[in-house]
């Protein structure tokens, strides 16, 4: 997924993070909601804000998933996104953590602002150091133009990319679709990241 795509690839499962190149009158945004339907091409979903969309898929459109990992497979050199909020006390708290498979690596690298909630970031880096804690533990990300340190509560989701197929796409599942918005409002994309497994996809 590329991170900032989150369509681009699950070796980048994206999830999200250089937005794939689109034409001046397109625009990209980020579709996170639930399945209604799937009627040929037509993905219907249930948009968390509340309207319902519709999205023409690719005819050759992919279909990512994510498991649960343990928070020990975070260890120094691994390459990670990380949704984050500023922390009360300064800093950044982890919301979701996402661990990028070796291919993957450099995705979207960069920290930047993100869409998840108000004020949010992403940072896709490396892993430079592990820090434990009571409550969690922290990291210190270190990507090309800079580092940042970010804590990550114990409860989050970490996750990292897994197979999945058109199967998957049933109506109810959770979903995220990084698509396209042309002039007229219409809606298309090549991909999506599903539920699968109780694994709902965070980002």
């Amino acid at each position: 997924m590329r991170l900032r795509a989150f369509h681009a690839a699950v070796a980048a499962c994206l999830i999200a993070a250089a937005l794939v190149a689109m034409p001046a009158e397109a625009q990209s945004q980020r579709i996170r909601g639930t399945i209604a339907s799937l009627n040929g091409q037509v993905l219907t979903v249930t948009t968390r804000e509340g309207p319902q969309v519709k999205i023409t898929l690719a005819d050759n459109y992919t279909v990512r998933a994510l498991k649960k990992i343990d928070a020990s497979a975070i260890t120094t050199g691994t390459f990670v996104g990380i949704a984050a909020a500023p922390a009360p006390g300064g800093g950044w708290r982890a919301l979701e953590v996402l661990l990028f498979p070796e291919a993957g690596r450099g995705t979207g690298e960069g920290h930047y602002d993100w869409d998840l909630a108000p004020g949010t970031s992403m940072t896709n880096a490396t892993v430079t150091a592990v820090v434990n804690s009571t409550n969690g533990h922290s990291v210190n990300l270190k990507y090309k133009d800079g580092s940042v340190d970010i804590a990550i509560p114990d409860g989050i989701p970490l996750v990292t990319p897994t197979t999945a197929d058109r199967s998957d796409v049933k109506p109810g599942a959770a979903v995220l679709v990084g698509a396209t918005k042309a002039a007229d409002g219409s809606l298309t994309a090549t991909g999506l990241t599903v539920e699968k497994d109780g694994v709902k996809p965070p980002m």
